[in-house]
């Protein structure tokens, strides 16, 4: 007698043990790279900024699965239900999770998710519901592993079945183009709205864990106020400048810093920034109150008059905030601080309104 094949196991065991895929399957990353890449065989699709997540199904048994790995079933449960009532029982697809609010995507309630308190995870479910974008397919319709097939094989599998459940309005498609011209045109488009864009293989098999795919990400630019400053470590010289931006009472409010500056330059500058120290730098949000990003040195830093005006590259926003370290551009004497408003600031929008946008 043959025996039952993956997914009939998988379907009656409810386990995603039983699947045909390696334990503890990581997705595939990225590299990042200074533009996209020529020549023929490559797919291209727009980079979303969320929660990458793996998906299992095994009948009744449903698994998200960070980047890392780490379980993400309980911090999404309208997720899980949405997937829940699909009519396909056995699946393992990769996408990103996406709140979007106010037409753009907020990184800021992904992470308001990660909660200890089942209440308050349930209330933001139901407030913000994730959206769930996929992008491959890692098994075959009839349960049989796809990591070792093209992505060509793989995204046909994934249009089968998302044929099957596209009447799901929280799970949505992520579209993509073997033409290079379209792709840089949906970043030259969307201006600050669209992440990036991922370029991969059309041959090529999928590589868990292994940076297999090229990215591009947008770059985005804000002139901000020097609005203090912090020595290095060790050091009397300027380690990074802390950045602000009014909002429309005139309240000058720390989003980040950058520390993009070479050593050469370092006395000098600081001999200018020591010129203009002065109370209170910052007068709305200020550098050591709590948040993610504190450390013990958070509180360490001295305040300066609002005179000095960058401009710095940016990639994400997380609430009012630059996500990570800016790069220094140039110094901005032509602009005025008071200038320097949040309104500048690019956000990216929600999967729907960016498939709208690469239409037209």
């Amino acid at each position: 007698m043959r025996p039952p094949d993956k997914k009939t196991q998988a379907q009656k065991t409810g386990s995603t043990a039983a699947l045909p895929l390696p334990p503890n399957l990581l997705p595939m990353e990225a590299k990042l790279v200074d533009r996209l890449p020529a020549g023929d065989g490559w797919q291209y699709e727009p980079k979303w900024d969320g929660f990458r997540c793996l998906v299992f199904r095994a009948g009744a048994e449903i698994e998200l699965r960070s980047r890392s790995g780490r379980g993400l079933t309980r911090f999404f449960p309208e997720v899980r239900s949405m997937l829940e009532a699909l009519p396909e029982r056995t699946f393992v697809l990769d996408g990103e999770l996406a709140i979007a609010q106010d037409d753009a995507l907020s990184f800021d309630a992904l992470q308001l998710r990660l909660h200890p308190a089942a209440s308050r995870i349930n209330k933001l479910a139901a407030e913000t519901p994730a959206t769930y974008v996929v992008f491959d397919c890692l098994l075959d319709a009839r349960g049989r592993s796809l990591l070792e097939a093209p992505l060509t094989k793989r995204r046909r599998a994934l249009e089968a079945f998302y044929a099957k459940v596209s009447n799901e309005p929280r799970l949505w498609l992520s579209p993509y183009t073997h033409d290079r011209a379209e792709a840089e045109a949906w970043l030259e488009k969307s201006g600050g709205a669209l992440d990036g864009v991922v370029a991969k293989r059309a041959d090529a098999p999928y590589r868990p864990g292994e940076r297999a795919m090229l990215k591009v990400k947008q770059i985005r630019t804000a002139d901000c106020v020097v609005g203090g400053f912090r020595y290095e470590q060790g050091s009397r010289y300027v380690g990074s400048l802390l950045l602000g931006l009014y909002d429309d009472e005139g309240r000058l409010h720390h989003v980040g810093y950058t520390s993009s500056i070479s050593n050469a330059e370092r006395p000098e500058l600081t001999r200018r920034l020591e010129a203009l120290m002065s109370p209170p730098g910052f007068t709305g949000d200020a550098p050591g109150g709590p948040s993610r990003w504190s450390t013990e040195r958070t509180g360490e830093w001295e305040p300066l008059r609002p005179e000095l005006v960058v401009e710095v590259a940016y990639d994400h926003l997380t609430g009012n905030r630059f996500r990570h370290g800016t790069r220094l551009l140039r110094w901005r004497p032509d602009k005025a601080p008071k200038q320097c408003t949040f309104d500048q600031l690019e956000r990216e929008l929600s999967p729907h309104l960016i498939e709208e946008l690469l239409e037209h």
